[in-house]
Protein backbone atom coordinates (compact mmCIF):
# COMPACT_ATOMS: atom_id res chain seq x y z
CA UNK A 1 0.00 0.00 0.00
CA UNK A 2 2.58 2.29 1.18
CA UNK A 3 4.45 1.69 -2.24
CA UNK A 4 1.55 2.32 -4.42
CA UNK A 5 0.71 5.76 -2.31
CA UNK A 6 4.18 6.75 -2.85
CA UNK A 7 4.10 6.07 -6.93
CA UNK A 8 1.01 7.99 -7.04
CA UNK A 9 2.33 10.92 -5.75
CA UNK A 10 5.17 10.70 -7.84
CA UNK A 11 2.89 10.16 -11.10
CA UNK A 12 1.66 13.97 -10.12
CA UNK A 13 5.09 15.84 -10.19
CA UNK A 14 5.59 15.13 -13.98
CA UNK A 15 4.71 18.67 -14.79
CA UNK A 16 2.30 20.81 -17.08
CA UNK A 17 3.26 19.48 -20.29
CA UNK A 18 0.55 20.80 -22.70
CA UNK A 19 1.16 24.32 -21.07
CA UNK A 20 5.45 23.90 -22.27
CA UNK A 21 4.05 22.62 -25.51
CA UNK A 22 1.71 26.11 -25.66
CA UNK A 23 4.81 27.95 -25.12
CA UNK A 24 6.88 26.81 -27.36
CA UNK A 25 4.07 27.07 -30.15
CA UNK A 26 3.58 30.59 -29.27
CA UNK A 27 7.28 31.22 -29.21
CA UNK A 28 7.90 29.91 -32.85
CA UNK A 29 4.86 31.87 -33.90
CA UNK A 30 5.96 35.12 -33.06
CA UNK A 31 9.75 34.44 -34.15
CA UNK A 32 7.89 33.20 -38.19
CA UNK A 33 5.28 36.55 -37.81
CA UNK A 34 8.49 38.77 -36.93
CA UNK A 35 10.72 37.37 -39.70
CA UNK A 36 7.70 37.47 -42.03
CA UNK A 37 7.42 41.13 -41.69
CA UNK A 38 10.76 42.45 -40.51
CA UNK A 39 12.71 40.19 -42.65
CA UNK A 40 14.99 42.76 -44.82
CA UNK A 41 15.12 45.06 -42.46
CA UNK A 42 16.94 41.81 -40.25
CA UNK A 43 19.06 40.84 -42.49
CA UNK A 44 20.21 44.36 -42.87
CA UNK A 45 21.13 44.37 -39.39
CA UNK A 46 22.73 41.18 -39.45
CA UNK A 47 25.00 42.22 -42.86
CA UNK A 48 25.86 45.80 -40.95
CA UNK A 49 26.92 43.87 -37.55
CA UNK A 50 28.74 40.86 -39.77
CA UNK A 51 30.63 43.67 -41.83
CA UNK A 52 31.71 45.83 -38.82
CA UNK A 53 32.86 42.60 -36.64
CA UNK A 54 35.19 41.70 -40.12
CA UNK A 55 36.38 45.20 -40.65
CA UNK A 56 34.93 45.57 -44.57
Amino acid sequence: MKKWLRRSRDLGERGDVPGWVLITLMTAALVVLIWGVASERLVEIFNRAMDSISGI
